[in-house]
C-alpha cells in the first residue's frame, strides 16, 4: 500500500466527480455490484454474466471514469 498523498488536482477531480456526476453512495454500490458479478462469474464460470450485462456495461463506465481521475491514462 502506498503512503503517497493525493495531489490537489486529483482531489479537485474527485470532488467534481462526486459533486457533479455521481453520488458517493452510488459509486460504492457500483463497485460492490461489479465485485459481486465478477466473483460469481469466476466461481460459476460465467453462468451469471449474461443476466448482468446491463449492470456491467453501466458500471464499467463509472469505474473507468474513476480510474481516469485517479491516474489519467486515456487522456491526451
Amino acid at each position: 500500500m502506498t503512503t503517497e498523498s493525493v495531489s490537489n488536482e486529483i482531489q479537485t477531480r474527485l470532488n467534481n466527480l462526486f459533486t457533479d456526476d455521481i453520488d458517493c453512495k452510488e459509486m460504492a454500490k457500483i463497485i460492490r455490484e461489479v465485485n459481486h458479478v465478477l466473483s460469481l462469474c469466476t466461481m460459476r464460470r460465467c453462468e451469471t454474466i449474461e443476466s448482468e450485462i446491463k449492470n456491467i456495461d453501466d458500471n464499467f463506465y463509472w469505474l473507468n471514469k474513476l480510474a481516469e481521475i485517479l491516474d489519467p491514462y486515456l487522456e491526451a
